[in-house]
């Protein structure tokens, strides 16, 4: 593992009169450089041996507005596979010349991160390749994430992009362009994709999102820290659950509030059920765009057995709102384990029925082979994480890299393909549903006893026995019910292995009950990003395999 010092030897060395601060907040590096050396200094990061920062995970901005004299700044998260080191690179900008220097040129994924800080932030960057608004429309008008730009303000959109790629206003020979989408039955989403046809090969392509965007980020700032668990529901809505956990780790971590053995257990089992199905729906909808129904129906069953035990828990099954900063919202029932073993008993002869079908089947493996393939070196520059990551031979999973929640007590194994393809990525989520069951019957034979909820005073209702009857305890509950929770000032990256990959949020806390600002960095984002690259070459047919495989979740990459 890298350690900070190296980071910082090295960049002083090279760069010493480019470093305007180095801090450590809450465990993450974080480097704030002059923008005049933000191409320089990313070189060095990411081709110098000793550094090796090849993952750029994501990228934001941020308006200080009234704050700090240069208002706005750019933010990049970077990460270093083998040597299992992270750093947060700021570059402040001022108001009036918000420009800094694009990156795409050295990370593939910067160019829609680029697009998306520019349209919400109007942080320009120069030598994008395409600068244009990503998530918005092009009847909208001002940058929504900015401090004076009011909440409840809309545009509506009058017109439609015709063509998403200039290319393609100029059609040659016998070729044709082609809508799919946004209202399409393999298109698991409200996504568009245009491409141009020749004969039946795709020749190039473009896609467009936004049909769903409902900027998550700025509702964040209207709302207490509690009051956000509800939105994350909306993100990875097949699997809930994992958003709830992912943005309640970086709330605690950023207050320094140690949640119970028994909730964090909770969390694992229930964030493994909802990989589970996350998974299924992901395999069952891909099969059944390939002509395979019946696997459609093998999965759903137990799919909704796993929904039945997390209503169970808090009444709810798509979207749960179960978990509460510092825990739970309540403890699981009595006959929560019997449940979940049953699920388990049960669950692997449908895995066996979908993997008899499928893995050998010829027809399957000539859709699938080779198709939408992706070397492990452009699935890193691509920001690829997760499921789709290890299908093309990179065996980085944040469970096994950064345990949390005691992951590295339990065995479990992390599985990989070597070439990167639909087939691949079937694989790799059908072993996954293994080695998440063998997790939750660790989880279950080692559930701790003891409270579901930190006994943390500034996150914690007291008991309404208490509020009755103590004037303290009323007290407590009259601050966390009017003012809300109260981080410290200071700031946080928290990142899980979500099911489509790296699930992090980036938390700014300026004291008040609301957060500063909120990025969540979503694993779809990057992976629809390269699909236009994946589906070149290929027929139409070809395209709907590959989007399946990828498992696209509108809600998470819009937000």
């Amino acid at each position: 593992m890298l350690d900070d010092k190296v980071t910082v030897k090295v960049l002083k060395e090279k760069f010493p009169d480019s470093l305007k601060k180095i801090e450590d907040n809450n465990g993450n590096l974080s480097i704030t450089i002059s923008r005049d050396s933000l191409i320089p200094v990313c070189e060095t990061l990411k081709d110098n041996p000793e550094l090796d920062y090849d993952l750029l995970l994501d990228l934001c901005g941020v308006d200080y507005l009234g704050k700090r004299e240069e208002r706005f700044e750019a933010v990049y998260h970077l990460y270093s596979i083998d040597k299992k080191q992270r750093l947060r690179l700021k570059v402040p900008l001022p108001e009036n010349d918000p420009v800094a220097d694009s990156i795409t040129p050295l990370w593939k994924t910067a160019n829609w991160f680029e697009r998306e800080a520019y349209e919400m932030f109007g942080i320009k960057f120069r030598g994008h390749p395409n600068l244009t608004r990503l998530l918005t429309h092009d009847n909208f008008q001002g940058h929504p994430l900015r401090k004076d730009y009011p909440p409840d303000k809309r545009h509506k959109c009058t017109t439609v992009r015709e063509y998403l790629k200039e290319e393609f206003k100029e059609l040659e020979g016998e070729r044709t362009i082609l809508n799919i989408g946004p209202s399409h039955p393999t298109m698991h989403g409200v996504f568009r994709v245009q491409v141009m046809l020749e004969g039946e090969t795709i020749v190039d392509a473009e896609s467009e999102i936004g049909y769903l965007h409902r900027c998550f980020e700025k509702m964040a700032e209207t709302h207490t820290y509690h009051g956000v668990i509800p939105y994350t529901d909306r993100l990875n809505y097949c699997s809930a659950f994992m958003n709830n956990v992912g943005y309640a780790m970086a709330v605690e971590k950023l207050m320094g509030i140690e949640v119970p053995k028994r909730a964090q257990y909770i969390r694992v089992v229930l964030s493994e059920f909802s990989r589970i199905i996350d998974h299924q729906v992901c395999i069952g909808a891909n099969l059944v765009d390939l002509g395979a129904l019946t696997n459609f129906w093998y999965f759903f069953r137990p799919r909704e057995e796993v929904y039945s035990l997390i209503e169970a828990c808090c009444g709810s099954r798509l979207t749960t709102n179960y978990v509460r900063i510092g825990g739970l919202a309540d403890d699981i029932p009595a006959n929560f384990q019997s449940m979940a073993n049953k699920i388990l008993d049960e669950l692997p002869r449908f895995l066996n029925d979908v993997d008899t079908l499928n893995t050998k089947n010829v027809i399957f493996q000539n859709r699938t082979r080779g198709v939408g393939a992706i070397s492990k070196e452009d699935a890193i520059n691509c920001g690829f994480t997760g499921p789709c990551l290890r299908a093309a031979g990179v065996p980085y999973d944040v469970r096994k890299a950064h345990p949390y929640y005691d992951y590295d007590k339990f065995e479990f194994e992390i599985p990989t393909g070597t070439n990167g393809d639909t087939y691949d990525r079937y694989l790799v989520r059908m072993e996954e549903i293994r080695q998440s069951m063998k997790i939750i019957r660790q989880a279950l034979d080692n559930m701790p006893d003891g409270p579901f909820q930190s006994d943390d005073k500034r996150v914690l209702l007291p008991p309404k026995d208490e509020t009755y009857t103590n004037i303290e305890a009323l007290m407590n509950h009259f601050k966390l019910i009017m003012h809300g929770i109260l981080p410290e000032p200071g700031e946080i990256y928290s990142y899980t292995e979500a099911a489509n990959g790296e699930l992090g949020f980036y938390i700014i806390s300026d004291g008040s009950k609301n957060p500063y600002r909120i990025k969540v960095r979503p694993p779809c984002f990057p992976l629809y990003q390269t699909f236009p690259q994946l589906i070149k070459g290929g027929m139409i047919s070809d395209a709907i395999a590959i989007l399946g495989s990828l498992n696209i979740i509108a809600g998470e990459i819009d937000r």
